[in-house]
Parts: C-alpha cells; sequence; structure tokens
C-alpha cells in the first residue's frame, strides 16, 4: 500500500481475519506493515505475558491488530481510544500521521464472534503505547464481564459513593463520579451505572499495567487514597489473578 493510503478498520477486519497468526489459545494478532521481532516483543509479547489467564475465557477470540496510525472523526485529548459494533464507521488506518486533532491511539470492534483491537504504534513512547494497550483491553473486559461477575467490584464502588470517598483512579472516571455525587441521583441510574463501568475499566486498567511494568500514580487533588486504591486493585486481583511470578505490589516483589 502506498504510505498515503487509508483503509476503514471494517475492510482491513475482512482482509486480514484469516491472516491471523496464533499468540495463545485466545489471543491472535496481525501487522499491517514489517515488524521487526524486537518491536513484536515490547508491543505485544511482553504486554500480553503479563495478562490474567482469565482474561481470555472473557475475551475467547480477540484479535490484535498492529497499525502504523489510526484517524477518527472527532479524538479528543480524553477520547483517544474509540469503540464501535458497526464495521462500517468512519474510523482508518492510516499510512501517515493524521491531523492530531483526528489521531487516535487505538479502536476496537466487534465483527461476528471475534473482537479487534486495533493499537497505533508508529511515533509512540512506550511507557504511553502501554498505558493504551491496557486501557483499550480493560474497556473490552469491562464489556465482556457479565453483571455478576462485576457484583463485588461495583458493591465496593457504591461502598465508597455512600461514604463519600474522595478521588478516582483517572480523569474519566473522575469526571463522572464528581457529578454523581453532585447530583445525587438514584441507585441505579444510568448516571451511577456509567460511573460504575468506567470505574472499573480505569481501575483495570492501573491494575493491569501495575503487573507489566513499574509505573508510579501520579499524585494529584483527584487521585483515590493509597487504601481504596490499593483495596480496588486487590480485589481485581481475586477476581482475574495474574499469571505466576508477576506480583502486584512493591512490597510483593
Amino acid at each position: 500500500m502506498p504510505p498515503s493510503h487509508k483503509v476503514p478498520v471494517g475492510t482491513l477486519v475482512a482482509q486480514c481475519n484469516t491472516q491471523m497468526v496464533p499468540i495463545n489459545k485466545s489471543f491472535s494478532y496481525f501487522a499491517v506493515m514489517p515488524v521487526e521481532e524486537s518491536d513484536l516483543r515490547r508491543w505485544l509479547f511482553d504486554p500480553i505475558a503479563a495478562v490474567p489467564p482469565k482474561v481470555g475465557e472473557v475475551l475467547p477470540r480477540l484479535r490484535f491488530v498492529l497499525v502504523p496510525y489510526l484517524e477518527g472523526a472527532a479524538a479528543t485529548k480524553t477520547a483517544r481510544v474509540k469503540r464501535s459494533a458497526d464495521s462500517t464507521r468512519g474510523e482508518m488506518v492510516c499510512f501517515r500521521r493524521p491531523a492530531a486533532k483526528k489521531q487516535l491511539l487505538a479502536h476496537y470492534l466487534s465483527d461476528a464472534d471475534d473482537t479487534f483491537l486495533f493499537l497505533a504504534v508508529e511515533n509512540q513512547d512506550l511507557a504511553d503505547y502501554h498505558y493504551v494497550f491496557y486501557n483499550g483491553l480493560a474497556n473490552l473486559i469491562t464489556a465482556g464481564l457479565t453483571d455478576k461477575q462485576r457484583e463485588r467490584f461495583d458493591s465496593l464502588i457504591r461502598e465508597e459513593l455512600e461514604s463519600e470517598t474522595h478521588g478516582e483512579v483517572d480523569e474519566a472516571s473522575w469526571t463522572l463520579k464528581e457529578g454523581v455525587l453532585r447530583k445525587a441521583p438514584k441507585r441505579n441510574s444510568k448516571a451511577v451505572q456509567t460511573y460504575l463501568r468506567q470505574s472499573m475499566t480505569d481501575t483495570l486498567t492501573l491494575y493491569l499495567h501495575g503487573l507489566c511494568c513499574d509505573i508510579d500514580i501520579e499524585a494529584g487533588p483527584r487521585q483515590l487514597a493509597s487504601r481504596p486504591l490499593r483495596k480496588r486493585l486487590t480485589l481485581l486481583r481475586e477476581l482475574l489473578p495474574p499469571p505466576k511470578g508477576f506480583p502486584l505490589f512493591p512490597d510483593e516483589l
């Protein structure tokens, strides 16, 4: 393909679905451009090695697609990972960097029985890329869990709401939580349900990223305190135990 060519993500799904390379019994990948073995290790094999085995039960047919760049109609700083159940939408795989306001870092969609996670890899800082990788995966896990599987985590977050525990893990859940605390909607309102999902996604992102990498939690006025944060992470470890040899907390090293 010429460097200026753009391909709709849905078109690429149809083209690469039969060319996926197996990683394990649940995950496979396809790269639209030549990739060195060392890059595959950094972009896929190392981060996947830290993924809890039970994730394969939640997402039994997950396909990773490595692309140079991704373009969306209206990407924003707080929405660089997009989801679509409709493969005919306007997200594009690009071979030349798109305008900053349209650039996406990841995109995921479902097609028949498969789920595809597109990851833009060109000119990405590895630490930022790992965050995007795990955030995309966390979005998919949260969506793939049953209500019963989310029940314990949701109950923990409801306890935080009732005690007005300050802070959150990331900006998206922080904004939703502030709205819920300010308006005090009904217990099972749409606003509360949306916040519960986002809180799980953001905490899962931190949990998965922390299993793979030595990361620092950025201090700030919106940051959840260490005690409730540790309680969340410990619960996620019970729900999705890490692979052997991957400690979660520094004191476990």
